[in-house]
């Protein structure tokens, strides 16, 4: 068996057709790990969906904030923005169907062996990887119950702009999805920036999620940030997300040998 992982494919199945085809990847035997925001913004969120759910047992995935939005619009309380692309599975005959296999993933994924851990953003420093998955877990719940739909009425937000132990309810909630789904830079504290999406910031005391010091046993697999182009520069870090979806490559990583692959099929 072989574990592959992707970064933010967003409707881009060309390339990820492509990549598996190259990397001879066999459903039957073989992992595949998606970093999150597997729809949106490409041209064929429809067919990604369709394609990914019918890989069936052998994939593992977390949600991004493009599939949580997605998510929202499907239960009715957000509409859909201008650059959306989400008009083709709404209409689609299996729509209920595949709303129901998305609202059933997670936003954490720990491998049993423990060697690797996948998020769409980041662990904010503040959290050790037992909390970030302990703290998924309580979203998740909520996620997968029929309290889906005022979690969604109360996603989103960027207040509180930081974790505290004594949070409650949505607001808990909310921030526990803000650092696994939108978090790219932060304080040693925790406080998160929202405004950045670049790969540098010039703000006195915040950095990126993964530039402080954690546990070195843990590799960590995330996607979410194209603007670092695949470059964390911290060893046991891997940024996945090599912006596809704006004219670039889609990356894939074995995960046994750490190799990259990349692929720029016309999206």
């Amino acid at each position: 068996m072989t574990r592959y992982a992707v970064g933010d494919v967003q409707g881009c199945l060309e390339p990820l057709q492509c990549l598996l085809e190259e990397v001879n990847f066999d459903a039957g035997k073989d992992e595949l790990w998606l970093a999150g925001d597997l729809i949106n913004r490409g041209p064929a969120s429809l067919q990604t969906l369709r394609f990914v759910k019918s890989l069936g047992e052998c994939t593992r995935i977390v949600l991004g904030n493009h599939d949580l939005h997605f998510l929202a619009i499907a239960f009715g309380t957000r509409k859909t923005g201008k650059s959306d692309t989400f008009d083709e599975i709404l209409n689609a005959d299996d729509y209920a169907e595949l709303v129901q296999w998305l609202q059933q993933q997670h936003l954490f994924y720990s491998d049993p062996s423990g060697d690797y851990h996948m998020v769409h953003a980041g662990i904010p420093p503040i959290w050790t990887v037992t909390q970030a998955r302990q703290y998924a877990a309580e979203v998740e719940q909520v996620l997968h119950s029929d309290q889906a739909k005022p979690f969604f009425e109360h996603m989103y937000g960027n207040e509180p702009a930081v974790w505290s132990d004594g949070l409650e309810g949505w607001t808990r909630l909310r921030v526990i999805t803000n650092y696994l789904t939108r978090m790219r830079f932060c304080n040693p504290e925790g406080v998160l920036d929202f405004e950045n999406k670049l790969a540098t910031i010039d703000k006195p005391n915040f950095n990126p999620w993964f530039s402080y010091s954690r546990d070195q046993s843990t590799n960590i697999i995330f996607g979410h940030w194209a603007a670092l182009e695949g470059k964390a520069n911290s060893e046991g870090v891997f940024a996945l997300d090599t912006g596809c979806v704006w004219g670039h490559a889609l990356t894939l990583m074995n995960l046994e040998t750490q190799h990259l692959h990349h692929c720029n099929c016309a999206n």
